[in-house]
């Protein structure tokens, strides 16, 4: 079942059903065998970057030019079809996001293009196997001597790691927490970039996840994003966005989850009639229905705000926290709407239980999110 959405362009619309028609077409068909089979559609990343699919949060003149609402809802649909793909946009799109909005006029001229025409596939590496909520604790190093940096350290969790074409790094550059921190530019093929072996995840097996080695890794001055030490609040910013991100992710595996549910009550019949007739799963149906409107408006109202220049931190927070959640609820429920037909591999049902998990553990747990939202309420400490 489509999604009536409310657009605030004719053009967006037309981006949308282009969406849908990739979906339909290439995303749909081929995402339950890939996923069981662990293969990850690198080449569907460049048909969105021709389409113009990975640019749209971005300026015009990199093929953007689209609001925060906009990009989030075709993230939703890529996700509706295979979350792998929908999650890769918003990952890649939080890869670039540190060059597009910090990064000076020479490194947007050099870099963005190729970042959001497709041929390039970012990885955000900010979480390391001892520092993953705690990211202020991260140890990986950067060394500057003679116009370059050196950077050694280990990343863990990383999207796309050992696939990615570039890699947007934090590393500590100073003693201080948090004021110590900065961020760089890595394209994959520099000496000393080292993937692991793929992490064996319990779904979402069609997009890599591995740790990042960075061995004696030499980065140009020119190729550090920001001033030296500004690498904290970037990531920081860069999260928010990309914690909506996640959000329109949910929404769209709940969606597609609760569409499977719907249209298998409409056909199933027990005891004479529609299992849909039945009141009791009638309800069911009717509280995942409004578990997704509802997550779908406060991700779009995060969205709305940081279209137009607005703080929007602990909407994003709010945003991710029950989206994810109801995707959880909303999942969960569809396979006991399919009964013994909701766990087996055969329906999509297990898949998008299995999916929904690690949204509550992506881009900050749903525990950091209450206390990013709690820490904005209680505000400032004595």
């Amino acid at each position: 079942m489509g999604v009536d959405r409310e657009l605030p362009t004719p053009e967006a619309y037309d981006l949308l059903e282009l969406t849908r028609d990739l979906v339909t077409a290439e995303l749909a068909p081929r995402a339950a065998a890939d996923e069981e089979s662990g293969r990850f559609p690198r080449e569907v990343f460049r048909t969105l970057g021709r389409a113009g699919l990975l640019g749209l949060p971005y300026p015009e003149e990199c093929g953007g030019g689209q609001p925060y609402e906009v990009y989030l809802q075709v993230v939703e649909e890529l996700a509706a079809g295979w979350l792998a793909v929908g999650l890769g946009v918003s990952v890649h799109t939080l890869a670039c996001f540190p060059t597009a909005a910090y990064g000076s006029a020479e490194q947007r001229e050099r870099l963005l293009p190729d970042l959001l025409g497709g041929d390039l596939l970012g990885a955000y590496c900010l979480s390391e196997p001892h520092s993953g909520s705690d990211a202020a604790a991260l140890t990986t190093k950067a060394f500057h001597d003679g116009g370059a940096y050196t950077i050694n350290g280990t990343k863990a969790w990383i999207t796309h790691g050992g696939h990615a074409d570039f890699y947007t790094v934090f590393a500590r550059t100073g003693a201080d927490k948090s004021r110590g921190i900065s961020c760089f530019h890595v394209p994959a093929g520099t000496d000393g970039v080292r993937a692991a072996p793929p992490e064996k995840k319990m779904g979402l097996r069609s997009s890599p996840t591995a740790q990042m080695h960075f061995d004696d890794v030499l980065v140009p001055e020119g190729d550090r994003i920001g001033a030296e030490g500004q690498g904290f609040p970037i990531a920081l910013s860069a999260l928010d966005g990309g914690r909506l991100g996640i959000a329109a992710c949910a929404v769209g595996v709940a969606q597609a989850a609760l569409d499977t549910a719907v249209s298998y009550a409409r056909e199933r019949r027990q005891f004479g009639q529609r299992i849909a007739d039945f009141q009791g799963l009638r309800f069911m149906l009717a509280d995942m229905a409004t578990g997704v409107a509802a997550a779908r408006a406060l991700y779009l109202a995060a969205a709305r705000r940081r279209d137009a220049g607005r703080p929007y931190g602990p909407e994003a927070a709010m945003a991710k926290l029950f989206a994810t959640d109801t995707a959880m609820r909303v999942a969960t429920d569809a396979v006991q709407v399919l009964g013994g037909y909701g766990y087996v591999t055969d329906f999509p049902a297990e898949r998008f239980l299995r999916e929904a998990k690690v949204l509550q553990i992506v881009e900050g747990t749903n525990q950091v999110q209450r206390m990013v939202i709690g820490r904005h309420l209680a505000g400032p400490g004595k």
